[in-house]
């Protein structure tokens, strides 16, 4: 498998990322046990990389896994707290809960701000709390994840960013404020400023799993790059090993391509409008004013942050 220096970071990692998102209760809701199951097979196969986030839940398998072998992988973890203590408290629960006692790459999560919107300005006390936890050696690298085109401009001429996680796919799917021809722009900005990037959605968060080769075809032939893939069983990770080791007669298992979507179960729902703010991807929508909120398929990005921002646990998988 390939493997990739992060930018001016020194951090090496496989081409392939394990994604931890859907194995979490956001989606799958995977047992800790079997979730450190699926990890160990990918770390097995040259994954040594693996993107997690507070708001994915997914510590509890990572921590297992982690503790059944010798050599600890790449670790990215990244909150969406807007402040300095907020922030903090993030790398220190993530650090409590793996076990570690640094954390290679940590982001500003989800940083979907408004096109005009400086998030270094806008987060800035999240982002100070970052480079203190840079300083102080308890993260390596201090990074952002978005999937809007002027924070990644933005984020690629920060001096004080290290690592860049954008949004890319060949349909363009879940870019914010630009499109497919704008983020490439941007992330290859990165490149030439000597930012570590990997990548995230080339299959469209499960929207083009049923064009798989054509889609990692895309994202790989044009930049070269890492990617995070998320992964919730075994046959995913044999196929994505198979795939990324390149072995391309492996036939595309029927779970690859098992389709997912979200759905508001209106009766739980109380119109709290909280789902529409969370959604990364602007795909949560009132019909009318005063209606409850339906979700439309065409936008969504089967992410499921929703799920976790809903009081009323009123969005579930389909």
């Amino acid at each position: 498998m390939n493997r990739y220096i992060l930018g001016q970071t020194g951090i090496e990692v496989s081409e392939l990322c394990f994604g931890a998102l859907p194995m979490g209760p956001l989606q799958k809701k995977i047992s800790p046990d079997e979730g450190a199951a699926i990890i160990l097979q990918a770390l097995a196969g040259g994954v040594n990389f693996i993107d997690t986030a507070e708001l994915y839940q997914t510590y509890e398998p990572i921590s297992r896994a982690l503790r059944q072998v010798s050599s600890p992988p790449v670790i990215a973890s990244k909150s969406m707290a807007t402040d300095y203590r907020g922030m903090r408290r993030a790398v220190e629960d993530a650090l409590e809960a793996l076990g570690l006692d640094y954390l290679d790459i940590f982001h500003l999560h989800a940083a979907r701000v408004a096109a005009d919107e400086d998030v270094f300005v806008s987060r800035k006390g999240a982002f100070e709390a970052l480079l203190d936890c840079r300083r102080e050696n308890l993260i390596r690298a201090v990074g952002i994840s978005s999937h809007s085109v002027p924070t990644i401009q933005r984020a690629a001429m920060h001096p004080e960013i290290d690592v860049i996680f954008p949004i890319i796919n060949r349909s363009g799917t879940g870019i914010l404020y630009g499109d497919v021809e704008s983020m490439t722009a941007a992330i290859n900005l990165g490149c030439e400023q000597g930012k570590g990037l990997y990548l995230m959605k080339a299959l469209g968060g499960g929207c083009l799993v049923k064009d798989y080769h054509q889609a990692m075809s895309f994202v790989r032939n044009n930049f070269h790059l890492p990617i995070a893939v998320g992964m919730v069983s075994r046959t995913e990770v044999e196929y994505n090993l198979a795939y990324f080791n390149e072995n391309r007669e492996t036939p595309l298992p029927a779970m690859i391509i098992e389709e997912k979507c979200f759905q508001v179960v209106e009766f739980l729902c109380k119109n709290c409008g909280d789902c529409i703010e969370a959604c990364p991807n602007q795909a949560i929508r009132r019909p009318t004013t005063g209606e409850k909120p339906v979700i439309d398929p065409e936008l969504c990005l089967r992410c499921g942050y929703c799920v976790g921002h809903c009081p009323q646990f009123a969005i579930r998988m389909t």
